[in-house]
């Protein structure tokens, strides 16, 4: 496992999201662990079938001038998953869904970043089950209440997507949950100072 300082690396995508006036600066930030998660959900019947996928590492080049030259690398533990439903938690990890035995991490290898509005758009190479497809993820920042547009001192990260998890041969128990996988990576920074 990476330390915080280099996760915080990869949340810095956060910046792309902010008008370029005040992403003029770079900024270091420290992740904070207990305030960040990387969460997805899936339909299950009526219900729904919750779960998180701890961050294993991460890394990000940032041109905050020139967008289209920064990247991120992302690696998730699939080892460390957990579900909402115990008996989902061990098929989750499973050979007909995540195979983590055969495939303990998922990765993420950003090919493009673009403003998008008030948010960013991150396309990249995501890999499941040694399967590899094309996503792209939406990025957006936040500050807490109260705070001036020009204070980048606390900020809250969320990049957010969906999968088909049927693209990466993750057809396990297709008669019972849904194909569709949302994605929401919600992390707390705080620059260093």
């Amino acid at each position: 496992m990476r330390s915080p300082a280099q996760l915080a690396r990869f949340l810095l995508v956060a910046a792309l999201a902010l008008p370029s006036a005040l992403a003029a600066e770079t900024l270091t930030y420290v992740l904070d662990l207990d305030a960040s998660t990387v969460t997805f959900e899936t339909d299950f019947g009526p219900d729904l079938i919750t779960g998180t996928i701890p961050l294993e590492s991460a890394d990000l080049k940032l041109d905050v001038d020139a967008i289209a030259r920064s990247s991120i690398t992302v690696v998730l533990d699939v080892s460390g998953a957990t579900a909402s439903f115990p008996f989902a938690a061990q098929a989750l990890k499973g050979p007909k869904v995540l195979a983590a035995k055969d495939h303990p991490t998922i990765g993420f290898v950003s090919s493009a970043i673009r403003r998008a509005g008030d948010e960013a758009e991150v396309t990249g190479a995501l890999t499941i089950r040694g399967v590899t497809r094309d996503v792209t993820l939406q990025a957006r920042i936040s500050r807490p209440p109260g705070s001036s547009p020009d204070d980048l001192s606390r900020l809250t990260v969320r990049l957010s997507g969906r999968v088909n998890r049927s693209d990466f041969g993750a057809t396990g128990w297709a008669d019972m949950v849904g194909d569709e996988v949302r994605i929401l990576i919600t992390a707390r920074i705080d620059a260093e100072g």
